[in-house]
This record gives structure tokens, sequence and C-alpha cells, in this order.
């Protein structure tokens, strides 16, 4: 199992990931409020050597403005554009995948307006070839009308999209402060998607089912950081850490500590 950061230096990743004994990393290419397509990352060479020899697990996620699922064209259209610039981008230095939120629609609209967007999308970009790397929808914490805060809505959205390889990043602050109970958060979850390819581990500032998306470090949080080991042993799968960063290196330790 590779565990490594979420890490916020944009000029050297790298050096980021080492200071933290990062072996995963998972970065922005750009400006995460910005519609603007990213520039050509600065370090893109060195990120490729570090993946190609397998130094590094790269992961790139998308801005958070992004919302696929939106009914209103000035949202919808520039995602979708986003994303595939982004997956673009993300193949170009060596990522195994990209990171998206699911989104929502707004009160008045039902899921699975959503949803079929979702698919709409999915299906323009198998029809064209697919994209440059996989798409991961991640579960998000708040939201009645979002597409994967709870797992019944996660289950519509996985119905219409699962036929094209889409894969899932589950994070346990989101799924918490979601209102989904951790114990089984992992059997659940692959019984609806069949998988899961990245688990972004964060403890949670803020109580159970409180809609709060305040991440918190592994032994600081409201989730017991045992119940968190726990979900990284079950999943199996590459774990990063989204936690405050003058944490990071101790929670990464930690986890190796814990999961031997």
């Amino acid at each position: 199992m590779r565990i490594g950061a979420h890490v916020r230096d944009d000029v050297d990743p790298l050096g980021s990931a080492d200071a933290c004994g990062a072996e995963v990393v998972q970065l922005f290419l750009g400006d995460p409020q910005s519609w603007k397509k990213p520039p050509v990352h600065p370090m893109a060479e060195q990120l490729r050597k570090a993946t190609s020899t397998g130094a590094k697990m790269l992961f790139v996620h998308s801005p958070y403005v992004v919302n696929l699922a939106s009914t209103n064209n000035r949202i919808r259209i520039p995602s979708r554009k986003l994303v595939i610039q982004h997956a673009d981008a993300a193949a170009d230095i060596g990522a195994v995948g990209l990171i998206v939120h699911a989104g929502y629609v707004t009160a008045s609209e039902d899921l699975d307006v959503g949803v079929n967007n979702w698919r709409k999308f999915f299906a323009r970009q198998s029809a064209d070839g697919g994209l440059a790397v996989p798409i991961l929808i991640e579960n998000t914490a708040g939201g009645d009308k979002a597409l994967a805060r709870r797992f019944d809505a996660l289950a519509r959205l996985w119905d219409a999209i699962g036929e094209f390889g889409a894969g899932f990043c589950l994070d346990t602050c989101h799924a918490f402060a979601g209102g989904e109970n951790l114990v089984d958060v992992v059997d659940r979850a692959k019984a609806i998607t069949g998988r899961i390819d990245l688990v972004h581990l964060n403890n949670s500032r803020d109580e159970f089912n409180s809609a709060r998306d305040r991440h918190a470090n592994i032994a600081d949080g409201t989730i017991d950081a045992d119940q968190l080991v726990a979900i990284c042993a079950a999943a199996g799968a590459p774990v990063v850490v989204e936690t405050p960063e003058e944490g990071q290196a101790a929670d990464i330790a930690y986890l190796r500590e814990k999961l031997g």
C-alpha cells in the first residue's frame, strides 16, 4: 500500500512530497477556483521521470468549480472542457487518475437530471476515444442534492455510468460528514462501484452528519484514528492525506506504523 499527501507547493511538489515522506503525490495543476486551462507544469519533466521510474504515484485533483451534473449550460459545458483539459495535462506528467467531485443539482431538480448529464459526458468521451486518464469520482460532504454525498445517490450515479469504467475515490471526512457510517463504508462503497481506486484519508473537525467539509489530521479529529486505519487496510488502495500541512508527515508515519 502506497501512502502520500496532497501537496500544496505548485513550484516543487516532489520536494514537498519528499519532505513529508509521501510516495503518492496529489496536486492541483492550477488555481482550484479557476476556469482557466491548466498551464504546463514547471516540473513536468521531473514529474514524468518520477512516475515512469515508479518513484512516485501521481494523482491530479480537478478544480473545485467543476460541476458536470449541473443543468446550467454556463457551468456544465465549461466543466466538461476543463475536465478534458485537466485529463490531458494529468497524462502529460504521468498521473494515473484525475479526481473529480460528483457535483450537484439545484434544490428544485431531480438527481436523475444530474446523473444523466454525467452519462452524456462519459458517452460522448467514449465515442471520441476516451479520456487521457481515468476519472475518479469522489464522494462529497454536503448538499441535499449532491450526487455523491449519500450512497443511495451514488448508486443511482453508478447505475448510469459504471459501464464506462469510472473510478472511485473514497474520502473518509466527506463520508463521515455526509452521514455515512464508517464501520462498513468500504464494503458498501465497493458493492456500489465495484472498486476503490484511491482513499482520501482525512479526519473531521466536525461531528457525524454535519455536512461540513473541514479536514483534521489523523489523530486530531472526531473520527477514531483506529477506524481510519481499518478503512485503509480494508480498501487496499493508494492513500492520500489531505490533512493540514504541518501534520502530514506525522500522519503518513502513523499510518505506515499501524499498517505495517
